[in-house]
């Protein structure tokens, strides 16, 4: 039997994972879930309840503690040595949380667990392969590898201990394999995966619709984005530009679209249910998303609201960082530019918006290229091979 252990599910800005769930439940597969921390439901409104109803979401506080103390009373003398010598230690709490899951695993009589991110929940699958030899994998993103953080049990030793590794995207592979080439093996690349057929293609129903989504963050990049538009009102462009989301950035980025008085045409929309953004795909003329690299290497890789926009045919502007050019094919499918310049960003979206068939024709050949890469059926199937089911 399999189980899955998530710092926090479902979480609303990790679609990804939950699709991957509801793939495995279609597919017959139906995993334990185990949740350390509460749900984070956002506007989400379409969860499955036979999925959310199998979440295990551990207890708090003094609950907790006595429950794990229980657990802990099973562990061999060695094991609650070593659960002793963390005790006070920063990160001991991971110890605690690996008794308490795997005791449960050992009754549900389960050998391996996936993990999303070289993170909370990685960490603690670490500590319950020491504490009952239950094999683990994880999937990793971008920041938990890009810009790791600094825990004794960290990234080298996660990667090290795990069965497998899967990378979202053949940068984060190669990078991964260069850092363990004594265990490059177990390095896999698998794409985040989507059902196509639940995005429409869009219609290019003038006046042009600029839609970009994703967390306020600096990463994204949506500052270039709304200096970006300032240049194409400028050059006396007719355009309408969306930015779904929310994040530490909504003040700030509000105030830019103010002081460059583009509150007529830029327009930061919230957060927005899954369904909604595939409407407001199915209305847009170009998806933009300018991403860049912090300062401190923090960088999106695979961003899933790219491969949403080629599921809906639609012409994608983004920058050439991470695993981008891996979905987005320069001059066929979308076009890739600087990142942390608006000028470029503006050539790249004027392009698209002047001549609707050069859009047309990108976004069909992206959605093809969605249909081919990004199945959320055959992608799947794929970590169902190394788990062994």
């Amino acid at each position: 039997m399999l189980a899955y252990v998530f710092e926090r599910f479902p979480k609303f800005s990790q679609t990804f994972c939950y699709r991957e769930i509801a793939e495995l439940f279609r597919q017959g597969i139906r995993p334990a879930i185990f949740s350390l921390r509460g749900p984070d439901f956002g506007p989400e409104t379409t969860w499955d309840r036979a999925i959310i109803s199998r979440v295990h979401q551990l207890p708090e506080g003094d609950a907790f503690a006595r429950l794990a103390n229980e657990a802990a009373t099973s562990l061999p003398k060695p094991m609650r040595r070593i659960l002793h010598g963390w005790r006070g230690k920063p990160d001991s709490l991971r110890l605690h949380q690996a008794t308490y899951i795997g005791t449960h695993l050992q009754k549900l009589g389960v050998r391996h667990v996936h993990t999303h991110f070289a993170g909370m929940a990685a960490r603690t699958a670490f500590w319950m392969k020491k504490f009952f030899g239950i094999d683990y994998s994880v999937t990793v993103h971008a920041n938990d590898i890009f810009v790791p953080a600094n825990f004794e049990i960290g990234l080298s030793k996660i990667l090290s201990s795990a069965t497998a590794v899967i990378a979202v995207s053949d940068f984060a592979a190669n990078q991964l394999r260069e850092r363990l080439p004594e265990n490059a093996r177990r390095v896999h690349r698998i794409y985040n995966g989507i059902d196509c057929a639940q995005f429409k293609p869009a219609q290019f129903e003038p006046p042009p619709l600029i839609l970009s989504i994703g967390r306020l963050i600096s990463k994204k990049g949506f500052d270039a984005l709304i200096d970006a538009c300032a240049l194409l009102r400028q050059r006396g462009h007719g355009f309408r530009c969306e930015i779904i989301g929310e994040g530490p950035l909504v003040g700030e980025l509000q105030a830019r679209i103010h002081r460059q008085d583009l509150r007529e045409h830029v327009h930061l929309a919230g957060p927005k249910t899954q369904a909604e953004i595939a409407a407001h795909l199915s209305k847009a003329t170009v998806l933009a998303l300018p991403c860049r690299i912090d300062p401190d290497g923090a960088m999106d890789n695979l961003p899933t609201v790219v491969m949403e926009a080629m599921a809906s045919a639609l012409p994608v502007v983004s920058t050439n960082i991470g695993g981008i050019s891996e979905m987005v094919r320069d001059g066929e499918t979308g076009l890739l530019v600087a990142q942390n310049d608006p000028a470029a960003t503006a050539d790249a979206l004027s392009r698209l918006i002047n001549d609707i068939e050069l859009a047309r024709s990108f976004g069909g050949r992206g959605r093809k290229r969605a249909e081919e890469i990004f199945s959320i059926e055959k992608n799947v199937r794929a970590l169902r091979q190394i788990f062994g089911l």
